[in-house]
């Protein structure tokens, strides 16, 4: 019989480092193309839709299977299911590295997603297996959490450094060797563990979850791209109504994806949803701010990603507050003043100009990632601890959904939000003479006026850039201002479903 109080020893902790770097890759792919945009809308000329599915098809797969390979790790092992993710991401990172056209590269992002869907539940179920005291298991998700939250911040820091000396593919290549490690590692230092009792695997559920998810995503793009027509709301419809079919199944089946009788529970709920909204603004923003440090300011790859630097730090000193203030602080409390601290964030990053400091939006990012940082570990500890321990499984499952299609939203919505009203901007300001397919280019995004005006002559390029900077940063603070509305909003939601809820004291289910 097993021991659940017995302590982990030097195994288990050095076994946790071969768990973090792949949550930290899965995590680092949703942000890590964010200073490669310029090169890749540059070599490749992606529409600006084109461009968005680059970014998010990535994160919007992985959210959508991530139930699925939960469910499946349950059946045929949780590290087998990571190793054979493991191949999957490497070989989808060497096809990325090298794609030559913008559909190979979603492609490539795409077979990405897949792949990470694997990695993220596989990791924190081994965890949950390798730690049965209960301070090390929340030591340990600790860490895990710091590195999973901690690799969006990271992202653009490495993309930075690795594009000041190598072509924009080479974002990709870090993942193999790290891939190739727990390959040999992971059979040695990890566990085996499966479900005995797991149930038959409903292939219909995993196919409904998934389309549920992308007709919404597709049909938000092509109302940000085209504006509102038929096409674009029937496929939101769609998607609404799959998901419907989806719920309904759930809670009739023996053995479901998702339990959703856990939504019930007001706490849980609320530390889904702070979690998701989390990540929606840490993603939304930095897809933004690194565009607007490279292009509008001007920086180079490596200067922005030092410039990135105290964004990390921020997210680090989020975390160790938190944990510090939730032992003498209500979890409501604590919730609801990380949220409101990276709504001022967003405030902050709203009083940007085009000439600006960097110093202006590095602060009013890092003050963002100092609450995202206060919210992530509470929301972790609150998703695992408010379900009952059957169901554990099946509630982080759902805490990384969240936080996957979270942030993956969050660059698709900010960033439509930033492309309508930089398309507004720049359309009325384009200088006379600008030949008519420069400004098609340079009014479908960012890159594309950086390309443009690279054609152009010296009287045209200045003022075509100069339209195109502002008009860019005007669409940046819009977004700033639809962030931190949302974050606010939640930050009182989430006060007051958490306003019962103790840590010291078991939930009541």
């Amino acid at each position: 019989m097993t021991d659940h109080t017995a302590k982990a020893g030097g195994r288990e902790w050095v076994g946790l480092a071969v768990l973090v770097l792949p949550a930290l890759l899965a995590s680092m792919d949703l942000s890590v193309l964010f200073m490669a945009t310029p090169w890749i809308s540059a070599d490749l000329q992606p529409s600006g839709t084109q461009l968005l599915w680059v970014m998010d098809v990535y994160g919007f797969l992985m959210a959508g299977l991530l139930l699925t390979m939960g469910s499946l790790g349950d059946r045929i092992g949780r590290r087998k299911l990571l190793l054979i993710g493991a191949v999957a991401f490497g070989a989808a990172s060497l096809l990325a590295a090298y794609a030559n056209s913008t559909e190979l590269l979603i492609a490539a992002r795409a077979l990405l997603g897949i792949g990470g869907a694997t990695l993220a539940p596989s990791t924190l179920a081994l965890i949950r297996n390798m730690f049965h005291d209960p301070d090390q298991r929340r030591a340990a998700i600790g860490i895990w959490t710091g590195a999973f939250t901690g690799g969006v911040a990271l992202g653009p820091i490495i993309g930075g450094l690795l594009l000041e000396h190598f072509w924009w593919g080479s974002v990709f290549l870090i993942n193999v060797p790290v891939m190739v490690l727990l390959l040999i590692l992971a059979p040695i230092l990890l566990p085996e563990h499966r479900d005995p009792a797991g149930g038959r695997f409903d292939l219909l559920s995993a196919l409904l979850s998934i389309a549920a998810v992308l007709p919404v995503i597709y049909g938000i793009k092509e109302l940000a791209e085209a504006g509102l027509h038929w096409p674009a709301v029937l496929a939101i419809v769609v998607g609404l109504a799959v998901g419907v079919l989806f719920v309904r199944r759930q809670s009739t089946m023996a053995d479901p994806l998702i339990d959703v009788g856990l939504f019930r529970n007001g706490a849980f709920s609320a530390a889904i949803g702070a979690y998701a909204i989390m990540v929606f603004a840490s993603a939304g923003t930095g897809y933004l701010a690194v565009q607007y440090m490279q292009v509008v300011l001007g920086l180079r790859p490596f200067t922005a990603a030092l410039w990135m630097l105290p964004t990390v730090a921020g997210t680090m000193v989020g975390i160790a507050l938190a944990t510090a203030l939730v032992r003498v602080v209500r979890p409501a409390l604590v919730a609801g003043a990380g949220l409101a601290v990276a709504g001022c964030g967003f405030l902050l990053v709203n009083r940007i100009d085009v000439d600006s400091s960097e110093i202006v939006v590095i602060a009013g990012y890092t003050v963002l990632t100092l609450g995202i940082g206060m919210v992530a570990p509470l929301a972790i500890d609150l998703i695992v601890s408010t379900a009952p321990p059957s169901r554990a499984g099946t509630a982080a499952a759902l805490g990384e959904t969240g936080a996957e299609f979270g942030g993956a939203l969050g660059i698709a919505v900010l960033g439509s939000v930033a492309i309508v009203a930089y398309r507004d901007g720049i359309g009325d300001s384009l200088p006379a003479g600008v030949p008519a397919e420069a400004a098609d280019a340079a009014t479908g995004t960012l890159g594309g006026a950086v390309a443009a005006a690279g054609a152009l002559p010296a009287e045209l390029a200045g003022p075509l850039m100069q339209a195109a900077n502002v008009a860019f940063t005007d669409g940046f603070k819009l977004a700033a201002v639809v962030g931190a509305a949302l974050l606010f909003t939640t930050a009182v939601v989430v006060g007051i479903r958490l306003r019962r809820v103790r840590l010291d004291q078991p939930v009541s289910h």
